[in-house]
C-alpha cells in the first residue's frame, strides 16, 4: 500500500473525529473485545469504511477502530487485526500500523492470544514480549522501499521497548498481576503447530506462539513508533498435554486472561499516555 493510500485513509479519520488524535494505540487479539467495548467517549470506525483497510474475517475480531478515553486518557483501539493466513498479501498487514503512525500515534501496544510453551505459565496468564522470533515466512517490508515510512535495513535489535516493558511490570505488580515474559514466535497457521514444531520452536528459544504480531511491531519499528506486547496466554503449545487445540479454547481462556489484561492495559495506559 502506498504513502499516499495511508495518508488518504489517515485524512479520513480526521474528518471524522473531532478531537485531538491520541498517542497511544492498542490492537487487541482473540477473545480481548471487551476492552474495546469499554472505550469512553468513543467514535467507533468500521474497518470496512476505513479507504484501504484490510477486513479481519476471524471469529473475536470485531473489525473496529475506537477513539476515544480508556480511564479518562486518550487512546485507540483496534478492536481485530488482519492475519497472513486470511489471504492478505504482507505488504496489506502494514496497512493498519502505518495510518495509526500517520495518525501521530507514538507508542503501539500489540496483544494477541498464543500458545504457551513454559509449564509456568498455563492457560489464563499473560505474557510481556521482551522479543520475537519470525517463523512465519512473510515480511511487511518485502517490496519496494518508501523512505518516507523508513529505511531500507530497519534495525530491531530492539523490536520491544525494554522501558516501556518495564512499565508494563511495574503496573502488574501494582496489580499483584502475574506477568511472565518470554520470546513470542510467530507461525503463519491458520493450522495450530505440530508437537515437532513445538519441540523445534522450544529449542530455538520460544516462549509462546502465535499467527500474528509480527507483522505489526516490524512496521511500527520501521516508522519509528515504539512498540510493547502482551500475549494472552489461552492454551499450552501442542504436545505438552496431550490434548487437541481448538479456536474455542482459545476464546474460552482468552476471555478469562482478558480480564487481567483489561486492568494491566488501564494501568499502562494512565502510566504513559
Amino acid at each position: 500500500m502506498s504513502y499516499e493510500e495511508v495518508q488518504a485513509c489517515a485524512k479520513y479519520v480526521r474528518e471524522h473525529f473531532s478531537g485531538d488524535i491520541p498517542k497511544i494505540a492498542m490492537v487487541l487479539g482473540s477473545g480481548l473485545n471487551s476492552l474495546a467495548e469499554s472505550i469512553e467517549e468513543a467514535t467507533v470506525f468500521s474497518f470496512l469504511d476505513l479507504p484501504g483497510f484490510p477486513e479481519p474475517t476471524v471469529e473475536g475480531h470485531a473489525g473496529r477502530m475506537h477513539i476515544g478515553k480508556l480511564g479518562g486518557r486518550p487512546v485507540i483501539c483496534m478492536q481485530g487485526r488482519a492475519h497472513a493466513y486470511e489471504g492478505h498479501a504482507p505488504e496489506k498487514l502494514a496497512f493498519s500500523t502505518r495510518v495509526l503512525w500517520a495518525l501521530g500515534v507514538e507508542i503501539l501496544v500489540l496483544t494477541n492470544a498464543a500458545g504457551s510453551l513454559m509449564k509456568k505459565a498455563g492457560p489464563g496468564s499473560l505474557m510481556a514480549i521482551t522479543d520475537h522470533i519470525n517463523f512465519s515466512g512473510i515480511n511487511p517490508l518485502v517490496g519496494v522501499n518508501d523512505d518516507r515510512f523508513g529505511p531500507r535495513f530497519p534495525d530491531v535489535t530492539v523490536a520491544w521497548d525494554r522501558d516501556l516493558t518495564k512499565d508494563l511490570k511495574k503496573c502488574a505488580k501494582q496489580l499483584d498481576i502475574k506477568l511472565h515474559k518470554g520470546t513470542y514466535l510467530m507461525a503463519k497457521g491458520p493450522n495450530f503447530e505440530t508437537p515437532a514444531e513445538i519441540y523445534a520452536f522450544g529449542m530455538m528459544g520460544a516462549d509462546a506462539v502465535g499467527m500474528s504480531t509480527v507483522p505489526e511491531c516490524l512496521t511500527a519499528r520501521h516508522v519509528g513508533m515504539r512498540v510493547c506486547g502482551v500475549s494472552s496466554i489461552t492454551n499450552y503449545a501442542a504436545g505438552m498435554t496431550g490434548e487437541e487445540l481448538t479456536h474455542d479454547e482459545t476464546m474460552e481462556f482468552g476471555a478469562i486472561a482478558a480480564v487481567k489484561l483489561e486492568q494491566l492495559l488501564r494501568a499502562f495506559v494512565e502510566r504513559v499516555a
